[in-house]
């Protein structure tokens, strides 16, 4: 099983930024995937942005242009860089792994396991 710490979240202005990081441990070697989901009070849980082990990555439309995910495999550590924040990015945001990017497009996800999450709060 991999376990993963999420950190980086914290309160923002509108038009501010923000670096998200989840380091994974455990049973990394089954890791070629990463990405990031959030859930925002009284909603589901969305999928952000997702990388696989070749560095690809597919954005969801709304955090496009200013989203960036990013991988350092070498520390088992995604990110996620998150620029001209709005109010509508508030949420807890909270990554994940896995073999394959395919896993990240189940709707509702199906992991196993989902870290503590990391609160992003937008507001002036």
């Amino acid at each position: 099983q991999v376990q993963l710490v999420e950190s980086g979240g914290g309160l923002v202005q509108p038009g501010g930024s923000l670096r998200l990081s989840c380091a994974a441990s455990g049973s990394i070697f089954s890791i070629n995937a990463m990405g990031w989901y959030r859930q925002a009070p009284g909603k589901e849980r969305e999928l952000v942005a997702v990388i696989s082990s070749r560095g690809s990555t597919t954005y969801v439309d709304s955090v496009k242009g200013r989203f960036t995910i990013s991988r350092d495999n070498a520390k088992n550590t995604v990110y996620l860089q998150m620029n001209s924040l709005k109010p509508e990015d508030t949420a807890v945001y909270y990554c994940n792994a896995a073999p394959g990017v395919s896993s990240f497009y189940l709707s509702p996800p199906r992991f196993g396991s989902w870290g503590q999450g990391t609160q992003v709060t937008v507001s002036s």
